[in-house]
């Protein structure tokens, strides 16, 4: 999720040199084959940190207690940004690299397996993938996008930035719960940061800040690696009780364990089909503007889009967008999307698809690489967290707040989903909240029906307790 630098104006363009070049329009879009594996293998190094964040995400026992093996889904988390990355560049010729998103699968770990098991869950990202692939096939997908106010779009941004920090937060014993109504949470230990694994999370994160902050590369990547090794190393002088496995491999085959394991059949007796549906929309609402609101970005960053926003081959970016999300349920690694750190990848120089195959190739080969995931303390995890949350924050300078009719919503989406626990909630307290706010303030014309609709439908959401009490049944 960083951002990138500008890119330096494109080279003249000349003649293709051979089929390669050719098919991907290499020399066209004014690059080079060097500079475009040189891109590919920046945003990979960029990227890297999903394979060892994704399993920790997805670590939370579902309602069954059962939970995803990590290097199962390390594996399948590599095989998908593998496979989705090169299918993107082959088909679009862009620039733009996938693997899990982070938010979605925030929104799973937390929100969803509460509900339902592994498998079911899994159903519902390739249900939410089914139905994008349809909007985008049909171009409703780019009509809905332009309905919804961007200062919306924006402050769900934010807000899943906040959650992801705060889960960072707790996870590393940083904020701690005190079971007290007041004050509910705490600094660590009794208001001290005093345990050595908080301090390791102290230590990664400050790390990752600085070389963020010196526009390094690979940051995030390397604040784990950094931070791994040295909690390996005051573990050896102050056993604090992790388990880094060192005597493991470091290579071998991937586990494919997880590869096909979705469960349809849904047991309406333990969720409701009101608490699926929102389940389901949610994730269509944040894998549908996430990803255009980013492939647009990247667009503009790699000179790419013009005065509308509108890239090449824009249709089909979104149809294997929405293919992402149903390869990275069928293989439980959560929704497959393009992420930001492409950006990275185009700072460099990259302005065609064959730099996203060379990054699709270099996951393809992380593959075998997935039991180094192991390694990485559960402290040192909760960093990365924190540090993307930090990233996601960053939009809320492109949010004109001086308007309440704007800031309330905002300020509710932005709070509601770290304060619950969910992102669902936040987006609908910001829906419902615009709506109502400028709707009684003279600008209710200003309102697109499809926000009335959504409305309702969170209003019904958020009241499905006492309507399942009045009919004495789950709906």
């Amino acid at each position: 999720m960083t951002t990138a630098p500008s890119p330096a104006p494109a080279a003249p363009a000349t003649e293709p040199k051979n089929a390669l070049d050719r098919f991907f329009e290499i020399s066209k879009r004014g690059s080079t084959v060097g500079t475009e594996i040189r891109g590919g293998l920046v945003t990979f190094v960029t990227m890297a940190y999903i394979v060892i964040l994704n399993p920790i995400i997805l670590s939370t026992p579902d309602i069954d207690g059962n939970t995803l093996t990590g290097s199962a889904v390390a594996a399948a988390t590599a095989l998908t940004a593998g496979v989705m990355t090169i299918l993107f560049g082959i088909v679009t010729r862009l620039p733009f690299a996938f693997a899990a998103g982070l938010g979605i699968n925030a929104f799973i770990a937390f929100s969803v397996v509460g509900s339902v098991t592994w498998p079911e869950a899994m159903a519902l990202v390739m249900i939410n993938g089914v139905i994008i692939v349809l909007l985008a096939a049909t171009g409703l997908r780019k009509m809905i996008f332009d309905a919804v106010p961007v200062q919306l779009k924006l402050a769900i941004t934010v807000g899943i930035g906040l959650f992801i920090a705060f889960i960072g937060f707790v996870n590393a014993g940083f904020v701690t719960a005190t079971g007290n109504a007041s004050p509910p949470v705490d600094l660590g230990i009794g208001g001290s940061v005093g345990s050595i694994p908080t301090l390791l999370f102290v230590i990664t994160l400050l790390i990752g800040g600085v070389l963020m902050a010196l526009r390094v590369k690979g940051a995030i990547l390397i604040a784990l690696v950094g931070g791994t090794v040295l909690g390996a190393l005051v573990n050896l002088v102050w056993p604090f009780g992790l388990d880094f496995g060192f005597t493991g491999a470091i290579v071998g085959l991937p586990d494919l364990s997880l590869v096909g394991q979705v469960d349809f059949g849904f047991d309406l007796g333990k969720v409701s089909v009101v608490a699926l549906v929102m389940f389901v929309f949610t994730l269509l609402f944040s894998n549908f503007f996430d990803a255009m609101g980013t492939m647009t970005g990247l667009a503009k960053e790699a000179d790419l889009a013009d005065a509308k926003g509108d890239f090449p081959r824009i249709k089909s970016a979104l149809v294997v967008e929405g293919i992402g999300a149903i390869a990275g349920g069928g293989t439980s690694s959560s929704s497959a999307t393009v992420f930001v750190e492409s950006g990275a990848g185009i700072g460099e120089g990259a302005r065609t698809g064959f730099a996203t195959v060379i990054t699709g190739a270099m996951f393809l080969l992380a593959m075998f690489f997935t039991p180094l995931t192991s390694l990485v303390p559960g402290a040192v995890a909760a960093a990365a967290l924190v540090l993307v949350g930090a990233m996601m924050l960053s939009q809320i300078k492109n949010i004109d707040l001086s308007d309440f009719r704007v800031l309330l919503p905002v300020f509710l989406t932005a709070t509601v989903m770290p304060m619950t626990y969910s992102i669902a909630n936040g987006i609908g307290a910001g829906f419902v909240s615009w709506i109502v706010i400028n709707a009684f303030s003279g600008r209710a014309k200003s309102i697109h029906p499809l926000l009335w609709v959504v409305g309702a439908g969170f209003l019904v959401f958020f009241a499905r307790g006492p309507i399942e009490a009045l009919f004495g049944v789950g709906i």
